[in-house]
C-alpha cells in the first residue's frame, strides 16, 4: 500500500476540517437554541430562538415551535445573522467543491499543476471568507446576549436570555472552517516549494552528468 505524501495529508486534513465547519454552519442556521431563556417561576418550561422560529419546550406537552411572521419585525442581529448563515453556508459548498478539485489525490487534471494548485489556494481562501461569516454572527449575538443579561434597567425579577447550543455549533465550525482553510494554503504553498526543490536537485544532477571531466578534477584535487 501506498504511504501519503505530507502535502496529501494536510491537504486531507484541511478538506476534513472545512467539510465539518460546513455541516456544522448549516446546523447552526437553522437549529432553533441560539438563545434560551429558563423560566425560574416555572421550571417545566423552557424557551429558545433561533433565526427562524421560537419553540417552547414543556414537560406534558413537548416542544412547539413557530415561525417568525416578519423578517423587518427581527432585532437588527438577527437579521444580519440570517443573511451572513447563508452567506457562510454557500461560500464553504463552493469552497469544498474548489479545493476538492485541486487535491492531489483527485487524478482529474494531474497533468494541469498550476490550475489544480490555483483551485486549492481559491478553496481555502473562499473557506476563509466562510469562516469569518460564520464567526461574527453567533459572536454578535452572543455579545448582545450578556449585554442584555448584564442589564441593570431591567428589573431582576425578569428572566434573562441566555447562551444556546446553536451559538456553541456556530464557534466550532467558523474555527474548522478558518483552520480548514488554512491547511489548504499551506498544503499549496508547500508543494509549488517542494517541486521547486525536485527541480534544483534534478538539474544539479543533470549538470553532473553533463560535466563528468569536471567533477573527476574537482575529486582529484
Amino acid at each position: 500500500m501506498m504511504a501519503l505524501e505530507p502535502r496529501s495529508v494536510v491537504q486531507l486534513a484541511g478538506a476534513s476540517l472545512s467539510l465539518l465547519g460546513w455541516v456544522l454552519s448549516c446546523l447552526t442556521n437553522y437549529l432553533p437554541q441560539w438563545k434560551n431563556l429558563n423560566l425560574d417561576l416555572n421550571e417545566m418550561e423552557n424557551w429558545t430562538v433561533g433565526l427562524w422560529q421560537a419553540c417552547v419546550t414543556q414537560e406534558e406537552v413537548g416542544t412547539q415551535c413557530k415561525d417568525f411572521d416578519s423578517f423587518l419585525a427581527l432585532p437588527a442581529e438577527l437579521r444580519v445573522s440570517r443573511v451572513l448563515m447563508f452567506l457562510s453556508n454557500g461560500l464553504g459548498l463552493l469552497g469544498l467543491l474548489a479545493a476538492g478539485l485541486g487535491l492531489d489525490c483527485l487524478r482529474l487534471g494531474e497533468s494541469r499543476r498550476g490550475l489544480k494548485k490555483g483551485l486549492l489556494i481559491l478553496g481555502g481562501t473562499v473557506l476563509w471568507a466562510a469562516g469569518v461569516a460564520a464567526l461574527v454572527p453567533v459572536s454578535w449575538v452572543a455579545h448582545r446576549t450578556v449585554q442584555e443579561f448584564w442589564d441593570e434597567t431591567v428589573p431582576e425579577i425578569v428572566p434573562r436570555w441566555e447562551f444556546g447550543e446553536a451559538l456553541f455549533l456556530g464557534w466550532f465550525a467558523g474555527f474548522f472552517l478558518l483552520l480548514g482553510g488554512g491547511l489548504l494554503n499551506c498544503a499549496a504553498c508547500s508543494t509549488q516549494a517542494a517541486r521547486a526543490s525536485g527541480h534544483y536537485v534534478a538539474a544539479e544532477t543533470q549538470d553532473h552528468r553533463q560535466h563528468p571531466e569536471t567533477n573527476k578534477t574537482h575529486l582529484k584535487i
